[in-house]
């Protein structure tokens, strides 16, 4: 359960800087892991993107300030970070659906948000079955589309791209060039910078790559596959979010940070529906 402490004294760095300057890396470096993979983890444990967790924190303590003391809107504004009074009201009302200005009138109605505090909890939940596999180095070919480090358009962007995918010939051309296990379309998301994070909608082969298609090769690694019912968004989200708080605390292992992958087996060139597998990378937990 290292990483929830990690992930704890990460919250903790936030909270004591609400009213300095936030370093995401330094957020992600007491986690010990990439800032990508913080925001993508703290996402999915939390429900909520880290820049709206601390601009929530932020506009909460500001509303407490100003219902508390004679202090002025700019001084607030300036002690949370915004140098601009426009910004700063601008962030208040998204969460508080008031101006600043009105915050300090009696009787005004504000939202308050708590800080975030990482526990495992009894919750008599399902089962989770899953099975760990040492998988070869696998080269992809296949469709992509750029995603950036903001988790929440990133879960939006994907179900259209693949709307978009399935309207065209482009999963049959798919199939006809998988010839390596597993004979699936594989769906990965791959970060190797802030600059060239890719969605690919792939198949393992040794085939050259058509016009349009892009290569990717996924590394050798060990790996814990869910099964998953259903396709996209909803089902794939939630089976992350358990490996997150219901696997991974208790498993002795720790996020590999290499590509996830979601596995949608074929027949005759169309996607089975009703199953699905989700794949993520793992390595063994250090001994501090």
């Amino acid at each position: 359960m290292k990483w929830l402490e990690k992930l704890s004294s990460a919250i903790n760095y936030i909270e004591n800087n609400l009213d300095n300057e936030i370093s995401y890396e330094e957020a992600a470096n007491i986690a010990c892991c990439s800032t990508y993979y913080f925001k993508r983890m703290f996402t999915y444990v939390a429900g909520i993107t880290l820049s709206d967790y601390i601009r929530r924190r932020r506009m909460t303590q500001a509303a407490f300030k100003l219902k508390s003391s004679n202090i002025k809107v700019l001084d607030v504004a300036l002690k949370y970070g915004y140098n601009s009074p426009t910004a700063f009201n601008r962030a208040f009302q998204n969460v508080h659906g008031i101006s600043p200005n009105a915050a300090k009138n009696q009787g005004s109605v504000l939202n308050a948000y708590p800080p975030i505090k990482f526990s495992v909890q009894v919750t008599g939940g399902s089962a989770m079955p899953y099975r760990i596999e040492e998988k070869d180095a696998m080269r992809i070919v296949g469709v992509r589309t750029k995603l950036s480090e903001d988790m929440e358009e990133n879960q939006k962007f994907v179900p259209t791209f693949w709307s978009e995918i399935l309207k065209t010939n482009t999963l049959s051309e798919l199939c006809c060039l998988s010839n390596q296990a597993p004979n699936s379309v594989l769906g990965v998301t791959a970060y190797q910078s802030s600059n060239d994070i890719f969605y690919y909608i792939a198949v393992a082969t040794n085939e050259t790559a058509r016009v349009e298609m892009f290569e990717y090769e996924i590394p050798a690694a060990t790996w814990v596959v869910f099964e998953s019912d259903g396709y996209f968004k909803e089902s794939i989200q939630s089976v992350f979010r358990r490996f997150v708080t219901e696997w991974l605390p208790f498993s002795g292992y720790a996020y590999a940070e290499l590509p996830d992958i979601e596995e949608y087996p074929f027949s005759n060139g169309d996607l089975r529906s009703g199953h699905s597998e989700v794949w993520i990378a793992i390595k063994k937990e250090e001994e501090n």
